[in-house]
C-alpha cells in the first residue's frame, strides 16, 4: 500500500519567482482602485457626492457667492474638484486602509514580495485612478452645464491636484495607521464636513464668516481649493496656497512615516 505525500518544496532555478516589481504594484493598483469603485459607501463619497455639489451650487442660489461677475458653473467647478480630490485621498483612504489595518491585511501583504513601499505605492496609484474617474465625470457634467475651464491653466491644475493628493493621502495614512477603525471611521466623514463647511474648498476662505476666512487660508483644504480656482479661472494660482500646501504635504508626510504603526 502506498502513500501519497504532501508535494515537496520547489528550490533552486526551478522555483517560481515572483512577479516583477513593477507588476505587483499595477496589480495592487488595480486592485484598490476597483475596491473603491465597487463600494457603494465609498462611491458615494467620491462621486455621487461631489456631483450633486456641482449642480446644486452651479444651479440653484441656496449658498451666496460671490463670483466676481463670473458664471457659477465656472466659479463653483474648481472648488468642486478640489472636493473630489480630497473625498479620495484622504476620507476614502482612511477608511480603507484603517479597516485592512484592524483585519490585519496591512501586516500579510508587508511580508509579501510586494512588500510595505510596493503596498503604499499601490495605494498612491488606486487614488491617482480614482481621481482620473472623478475628473471626467465631474469635468463632463460641468461641461454640460456650461463650464468653461481657462485652458492654459489645465497643467497648473493637475500639479495642484498631485501636491493636494500627497499632503491628504498623507493625512489619511496618519490617521489610519495610528487610531481604531471605528475612530477613523467617524474621524475622516467629520472632517470631510467640517472642510466642506468651513475649509475653503467650495467657498474661498475670504468669503467666509468670522475667524474661518483667517483659518481657511492656512488649511491644506483652502490652499488646494484657492490654487484650483487660480488655475481654472485664469486668474493665476496664489504663492501663498502653493506654499502652505507645500508645507502640509512635508509636515504630515513625515507625521504619517512617522508614526504609522502597520498592526
Amino acid at each position: 500500500m502506498t502513500t501519497t505525500g504532501p508535494a515537496p518544496a520547489v528550490s533552486g532555478p526551478d522555483a517560481p519567482a515572483a512577479a516583477p516589481a513593477r507588476r505587483r504594484v499595477a496589480a495592487q493598483a488595480a486592485f484598490e482602485t476597483r475596491a473603491i469603485l465597487r463600494n457603494g459607501e465609498q462611491l458615494l463619497v467620491t462621486l455621487v457626492l461631489p456631483v450633486l455639489l456641482l449642480v446644486g451650487l452651479a444651479q440653484t442660489s441656496v449658498i451666496e457667492l460671490d463670483t466676481a461677475g463670473l458664471a457659477r458653473i465656472d466659479f463653483v467647478t474648481p472648488g468642486v474638484l478640489a472636493l473630489a480630490c480630497v473625498s479620495t485621498s484622504f476620507t476614502s483612504q482612511a477608511i480603507a486602509t484603517a479597516f485592512d489595518r484592524r483585519n490585519g491585511v496591512l501586516r500579510l501583504l508587508a511580508t509579501t514580495p510586494l512588500g510595505r513601499g510596493g503596498l503604499l505605492a499601490g495605494k498612491t496609484l488606486g487614488v491617482l485612478a480614482v481621481e482620473v474617474v472623478q475628473v471626467v465625470v465631474i469635468g463632463g457634467v460641468a461641461l454640460a452645464l456650461g463650464w468653461r475651464p481657462d485652458v492654459a491653466g489645465v497643467p497648473a491644475a493637475v500639479g495642484v491636484g498631485l501636491l493636494g493628493t500627497a499632503a491628504f493621502t498623507a493625512l489619511a495614512l496618519l490617521l489610519a495607521g495610528t487610531l481604531r477603525a471605528e475612530g477613523v471611521l467617524a474621524v475622516a466623514n467629520l472632517v470631510l464636513v467640517l472642510l466642506v463647511v468651513g475649509g475653503g474648498l467650495l467657498v474661498p476662505p475670504g468669503q467666509l464668516l468670522g475667524p474661518f476666512a483667517h483659518l481657511a487660508t492656512y488649511l491644506p483644504s483652502g490652499a488646494l481649493g484657492e490654487a484650483m480656482r487660480g488655475a481654472l479661472l485664469g486668474t493665476g494660482v496664489p504663492l501663498v496656497a502653493v506654499v502652505v500646501l507645500a508645507a502640509w504635504t512635508a509636515v504630515l508626510g513625515w507625521a504619517a512615516a512617522r508614526f504609522f504603526r502597520w498592526h
